[in-house]
């Protein structure tokens, strides 16, 4: 026995498989459900007693009684007893009689049987059969693509995430914020997205960011008021439906299996309607009430013509006529399919009017069987494919993530992330969010937003309530903005550091930001700077001041020479590109600082002696030996930083005499073996690092330098240190560690004013008592072994650990 419970999965999936079914598909089942109701009657008309009822069919006599053959004849043909009398009544009637045996009711159930094989035509005795089967061939063909594996699979999955999306309470509320809305509402709306769209930068009304900007309707921003609705559960479901629907999407878009099916089976329904009124309409004559019945069966009956009346022909006819109309119904239902199928594109799918009801502008489009499905679901409700469509949408993906964002990320939970950045401005770093929460605009104190790896940032009109914002960092952020929320950066931003992968990271809108003082570009831009297009917009920042380059430029944009006449600090680090043609420099006249990095110079640019006003030079890590050029340095009566660390520098020429007005130079991590002394003639020199290089001695010189605050000899191979250095009396730092010295002189006692000294890693086998005398100098800023710190008298150390 088979239990009902294994027939409950068939009631079960009917209901959810009944989005799929067009009104034909349902009229087709309920003509399928009537035929097979005919073919059940029939079959069980079939199985009742008496199918057939045979008599033996009375000859008349010839009339011609003269000749004996055909009396004999026709007395053969009839019975063998004597030939009848004739009646008063009719002398032509003869009286037929039949073998005499006690088996009367077996003779004629065994005759009725023998004519119903023998005489009845077959479409009379298998009509009910057929009309069963075909009615079942019909009902496969119906519910066959529900079944296969290569389909049902695609078609449970649609229709398990399709009920979710139409009750997902973020269905609900996405579709009824941009209903309700009435044309005039719609119209100001549109009109609200086109002036977002079309952002203008400067005087020339040039576009910026115009597609960033195309698909984020007017409504779709976050109600504070109402961010509450959802709870974390239903966006957290939400959310993941979002991922399920995308991974289904391209699942489904690979092929069309469905379709292909669903027009296969559509065939065969109209080529077997074709062949069922083909043959039926020949056949139904043959479904007749009496039947002439011949078998030679004389020698067990004495009789060889039957005529036999068939019971069920006048109800059979009847149902076969019955039939043929529910055929021929249902072969036009499936005719009409078929000009559904091929008179539609049903492989693509257009959301063009969801687009336009509900004002989410960024649906897809979708093609092959998702296409096909969301095309029958619309026979049935198209209400489905509008619920379904909000969660093939960026934008409501976006808004529901930025509805998360808000509820995760409170004002207090962000002001807790406050801190002060190098600028000295009180900062808030975000980083890897999802998106840019919209309770930052509630922190008005912040003054610098750092947003790094974050992709998909909407910058919203409420960034007008930080008044006190005056620095954007965007790392490796793809970032798009309101028209209103461009005009306050316009006026207030004066710091931009962008970090990016790609060129398209670069925002378009920075080149609009007029009082902009300050840019840091960090990212991979093209070898040829004649395709690095975005970067030529520069000469619209007026207002630019310092200007930071991270890249692999193989010379100084024509860009950057348009801004010079303003620019006061221009750092290039090139990563080791080769940076040439530096013939620009010269029209930099208001330079200041000037930063050359890892840009693989191999001599001091002579474009850099043109800048009258630098103040600052950084030729770091280049691949400088011979810096014989510095004797140029002179006519710069402005320079007082001049920086060549991290190169190959061998030694320092004399004419660095003549740059008398240097007050920080730094030759660390190069190749120096050899201090002259004339390098001490620049006696305004207030920090000299001289670190990593092969110098043996410090010249007696040095005790010239009475400015001197810093110097730095570590990892070098000093012996000993000329007592004159003591004679630096302002000097604070003193980093002597990691040479070859022995001996600290007592006399460091006279720097008064020592806050850090480094003595690691020499050969000292005692300190000198006299760092008492250095009264701030602390432990904190002795570095030395612990050790050779307990050789101090005890007092000493005691004050230098008090606070």
């Amino acid at each position: 026995m088979i239990p009902v419970t294994e027939f409950r999965q068939f009631s079960e999936q009917q209901p959810a498989f009944r989005v799929l079914k067009p009104w034909w598909d349902v009229f087709t089942d309920y003509l399928s459900v009537a035929m097979l109701m005919i073919g059940v009657f029939g079959c069980t008309l079939q199985v009742m007693q008496d199918k057939i009822i045979c008599l033996p069919k009375r000859v008349q006599p010839s009339q011609n009684h003269s000749s004996v053959s055909n009396v004999s004849q026709a007395v053969a043909s009839t019975t063998p007893l004597p030939p009848p009398k004739p009646s008063p009544t009719n002398p032509a009637t003869v009286e037929m009689k039949g073998l005499k045996t006690d088996l009367d009711l077996q003779q004629y159930s065994f005759i009725n049987q023998m004519c119903y094989e023998r005489a009845l035509h077959w479409y009379a005795k298998y009509f009910p059969y057929l009309v069963l089967i075909h009615t079942l061939v019909f009902m496969l063909c119906s519910n066959f693509w529900f079944k296969f594996p290569g389909s049902s699979s695609k078609i449970e999955h649609f229709i398990s995430i399709l009920g979710k999306c139409f009750d997902s309470p973020w269905t609900t509320r996405a579709l009824s914020e941009v209903s309700g809305e009435d044309s005039e509402e719609k119209d100001n709306r549109k009109n609200n997205m086109s002036r977002s769209n079309t952002i203008q930068s400067g005087p020339e009304g040039s576009l910026v960011n115009s597609q960033s900007l195309k698909s984020i309707p007017e409504k779709f921003v976050v109600d504070k008021s109402t961010a509450g609705a959802l709870d974390k559960k239903e966006g957290e479901q939400a959310k993941a439906l979002f991922e399920k629907v995308k991974k289904f999407r391209l699942h489904v878009e690979e092929g069309d299996i469905l379709y292909a099916m669903y027009v296969r089976q559509t065939v065969l329904k109209v080529i077997k309607f074709l062949i069922i009124i083909a043959y039926n309409s020949a056949l139904v004559s043959k479904v007749q009430f009496t039947v002439d019945c011949n078998v030679d069966i004389q020698d067990m009956t004495g009789y060889k013509n039957f005529s036999c009346n068939h019971t069920m022909a006048h109800l059979f006819s009847k149902l076969s006529f019955c039939y043929l109309c529910f055929v021929s119904i249902y072969g036009l239902t499936c005719l009409y399919t078929l000009y559904w199928l091929f008179y539609r594109s049903l492989r693509e799918y257009s959301f063009e009017y969801v687009r336009q009801e509900t004002g989410i502008d960024d649906i897809p489009d979708v093609k092959n069987d998702f296409a096909f499905m969301l095309h029958m679901i619309d026979q049935y409700d198209p209400l489905y494919s509008k619920r379904f469509a909000v969660f093939l949408s960026e934008v409501s993906e976006n808004k529901l993530k930025q509805l998360n964002l808000n509820n995760e990320w409170t004002p207090d939970k962000l002001r807790q992330k406050l801190q002060m950045n190098a600028h000295n401005r009180l900062e808030l770093p975000l980083i890897m969010l999802s998106g840019l929460p919209d309770t930052v605009f509630e922190i008005t104190e912040l003054q610098s937003l750092k947003l790094e790896i974050i992709k998909n940032v909407m910058i919203p009109a409420t960034i007008a309530q930080l008044d006190n914002l005056q620095e954007l960092s965007l790392h490796q952020c793809s970032v798009k903005i309101h028209s209103a929320a461009l005009s306050f950066l316009k006026e207030n931003l004066k710091v931009l550091s962008v970090k990016f992968d790609d060129m398209r990271e670069l925002p378009p809108w920075m080149y609009g930001l007029r009082n902009l003082e300050e840019l840091y570009l960090v990212g991979s831009l093209s070898h040829d700077i004649s395709k690095n297009v975005t970067l030529e917009s520069l000469r619209d920042l007026k207002s630019l001041k310092i200007l930071s380059i991270k890249s692999n430029v193989s010379k100084i944009p024509q860009a950057v020479v348009d801004v010079a006449s303003h620019l006061q600090k221009m750092c290039i680090h090139n990563d080791g590109s080769k940076l040439v043609m530096l013939n620009n420099l010269k029209k930099m006249t208001n330079l200041t600082e000037l930063e050359l990095v890892h840009c693989d110079l191999e001599r001091i640019p002579h474009a850099v002696f043109s800048l009258l006003s630098l103040q600052e030079l950084d030729l770091k890590e280049n691949n400088l030996k011979s810096i014989e050029e510095i004797v140029s340095f002179q006519h710069l009566r402005k320079l007082t930083v001049l920086k060549l660390w991290h190169n190959s520098i061998t030694y320092i020429p004399e004419h660095i005499k003549k740059l008398t007005s240097l007050e920080r130079l730094a030759f660390s991590h190069n190749k120096i073996e050899v201090l002259p002394s004339h390098l001490f003639l620049c006696n305004k020199i207030r920090y000299l690092d001289l670190s990593y290089n092969d110098i043996r001695f410090i010249p007696p010189e040095i005790g010239v330098l009475q400015s001197l605050q810093y110097f730095s000899i570590t990892c070098n191979k000093v012996e000993s240190l000329p007592d004159e250095l003591y004679f630096c009396k302002k000097l604070k730092t003193l980093k002597i560690g990691k040479n070859s010295l022995s001996v600290l002189s007592p006399k460091i006692g006279n720097l008064l004013f020592l806050s850090y000294l480094d003595v690691k890693g020499n050969h000292f086998e005692i300190l000198p008592p006299e760092l008492g005398d250095c009264r701030a100098l602390k432990r904190a800023g002795l570095v030395v072994e612990d050790a050779l710190f307990e050789t101090l008298p005890s007092d000493v150390r005691e004050q230098m650990k008090a606070e």
